[in-house]
């Protein structure tokens, strides 16, 4: 028998709601609902926004897709092979190892909070393969960028984030929170066994994965980043072409007009996807990491039909 869902479904063609639905709780001990706008953790759904911040400092001419990893991280994470470049990085063509591989998951290591904490935990894994050879996806690889970002920014990585994509995107509920210490209207994850996830994630997010935020919000994101607001135009067109089979720049592209982010981890399940072409938004978010199987399903019937 499949779990009742806990988290929010939410289908909308720009300010028309198709479908909006909450149901679970945020917190089950003390009995509060999800609802609509509840925040929830969205794992590596986090990855686009990465993306959007080193794209962003490209654009200014702050940073290239062919600079070298190594360039940047100097003596630091000294397994990375030196021909990895930002572009491999994006890509998931760099073959660094990785320290959350989701084909073998170690234990999340514990008491990450800091940038510090992370270039600590992402050293000491040797490269799987020369760089540009195939796609593997990654999730190191977004931590390590977020580590670039924020050298070459001058700032912390969870500030860039909040400055860059969610300020001009209009992303209030958007946020790096502490897993240990959520505010009000914000989901607790649960694991299968009914335990809460706190011990399962890192405290604070990084470039991988890990910031919180609302199907409200990703209603808000996609316009605002096809139209241009968070990196110019230009730079969406690039973002959202194919570099490896369905990947572009942080996006997955699951076919032809459609974009998507999705992200997965204890406690945590998300998918948003846009259809341009219809405006169409529709998104998943639950703090289950079971979560969604025939709501997923029902999702892509509304875009099948668009």
């Amino acid at each position: 028998m499949e779990a009742p869902f806990s988290g929010v479904v939410l289908v909308s063609r720009g300010d028309e709601t198709l479908l909006a639905e909450a149901s679970g709780y945020a917190h089950v001990a003390h009995g509060v609902e999800n609802t609509i706008d509840t925040r929830f953790a969205i794992a590596s759904g986090t990855k686009g926004f990465t993306a959007l911040v080193v794209v962003g400092l490209v654009a200014e001419g702050r940073l290239e897709l062919s600079m070298r990893a190594r360039d940047i991280l100097g003596e630091d994470l000294p397994l990375i092979d030196d021909r990895v470049t930002v572009e491999h990085l994006l890509t998931h063509t760099s073959g660094i190892g990785d320290y959350c591989d989701d084909e073998n998951p170690p234990e999340t290591p514990p008491g990450l909070v800091t940038s510090a904490d992370y270039l600590a935990a992402l050293d000491g894994y040797p490269q799987q393969f020369p760089p540009g050879e195939r796609f593997h996806y990654n999730n190191g690889a977004f931590a390590v960028l977020g580590l670039i970002a924020e050298r070459i920014a001058g700032i912390p990585f969870t500030d860039l984030v909040h400055d860059r994509v969610c300020t001009p995107a209009g992303l209030a509920d958007t946020a790096f929170l502490r897993s240990d210490a959520l505010p009000p209207r914000t989901a607790t994850g649960y694991l299968e066994d009914g335990r809460t996830n706190v011990f399962s994630l890192p405290v604070v997010g990084h470039g991988d994965g890990g910031i919180y935020s609302s199907a409200p919000d990703f209603r808000r994101f996609w316009p605002a980043f096809l139209a241009g607001r968070i990196v110019p135009p230009e730079w969406v067109a690039r973002m959202l072409r194919p570099h490896t089979g369905r990947y572009g720049l942080g996006f997955w592209l699951p076919r032809p007009g459609v974009v998507r982010l999705v992200g997965g981890d204890h406690g945590v399940a998300f998918r948003s996807t846009h259809e341009p072409s219809t405006g169409l938004v529709a998104t998943l978010i639950s703090n289950d990491h079971r979560g969604g199987g025939p709501r997923l399903r029902r999702l892509d019937e509304f875009l099948t039909k668009a």
